[in-house]
């Protein structure tokens, strides 16, 4: 499908505009209040031989859960050539105080590497987390995938195009995936971060989640602000609709007024009272994965 790119034409330098978004989120990390009764429980894992291959895990701490939780891995965005799983750690207890084990994983970045290669990361990434969550009080068999941003892109790539999970040896682990303000349809190339990252892409449908859509996808929660000026809302109003045509499990909150960077910032304590994104997603992983609240 062609239709006007991925970013609002007229934000114009694209990629400062999502290096901007990083900022308030690492204050977020750096001063922000952070959930209690959980933490990081494991840091640098590896999941290849790059420096970027590794992932942290968070977890309830104290006394624990008494039975195995479920395990979401969280993808975070930066236009596919920016972020850090260093700035992430208070998104991740937030997520880990509704009785998650988390995983915030790194993956290879633009220009360093080019479509599909982070993709293939976030799909090596989860299936190695499936392999080590049952030592941090996981469990494998109820997984989902989170994203924000260029990360929620990931996430429904690996979640929409079996091809990517397949290559791991674990076409069936994802058992949910979660978009918070993602590209979904994105053509044509006409932003330095698109050009970037798909330009040279043979197919340029094969870069796109909607074009893999399907009836047998796990299910799909999207969530989206309606004064994103970076993604516009438009995107998840595709995805969801063509999930539905397909027959496929989908559901799409857009939320009022809300920014790019609000549909992530809203799970720091800080701003959770602006809108329910945290409880709204947390619901939805809880339905489909079987999530208890940590108390």
């Amino acid at each position: 499908m062609t239709r006007r790119g991925l970013f609002a034409p007229a934000l114009g330098a694209v990629v400062a505009s999502l290096a901007a978004a990083c900022s308030p989120l690492g204050m977020l990390n750096s001063f922000g209040p952070r959930d209690r009764g959980v933490g990081r429980v494991a840091r640098d894992l590896e999941y290849g031989s790059h420096p970027r291959q590794r992932f942290d895990l968070y977890a309830p701490t104290g006394a624990g859960p008494t039975s195995p939780l479920p395990v979401v891995v969280f993808f975070y965005g930066g236009g596919w050539d920016s972020g850090s799983k260093d700035l992430y750690g208070w998104a991740a207890q937030a997520l880990a105080a509704q009785g998650v084990v988390v995983a915030v994983p790194d993956y290879r970045l633009v220009p360093e590497v080019l479509f599909p290669v982070f993709i293939q990361d976030a799909a090596a990434a989860t299936a190695r987390v499936a392999e080590v969550a049952a030592r941090y009080g996981g469990d494998p068999t109820r997984l989902g995938v989170l994203g924000h941003s260029a990360g929620a892109h990931l996430a429904m790539m690996i979640a929409l195009d079996r091809r990517y999970m397949e290559a791991v040896g674990q076409p069936d682990l994802i058992k949910a995936a979660a978009g918070l303000a993602g590209p979904y349809d994105f053509l044509p190339f006409d932003v330095p971060a698109s050009i970037n990252a798909f330009g040279q892409a043979p197919d340029p449908e094969q870069t796109q989640p909607l074009h893999f859509a399907r009836a047998d996808a796990p299910p799909l929660w999207l969530g989206h602000g309606t004064a994103d000026v970076v993604v516009h809302d438009e995107d998840t109003i595709l995805l969801e609709a063509r999930m539905r045509e397909l027959g496929g499990r989908c559901e799409a909150k857009l939320y009022p007024g809300l920014s790019h960077e609000d549909l992530i910032a809203t799970f720091s304590p800080l701003f959770r009272k602006k809108a329910p994104v945290l409880a709204d997603v947390s619901a939805f992983f809880h339905r489909e994965l079987g999530v208890r609240a940590h108390q």
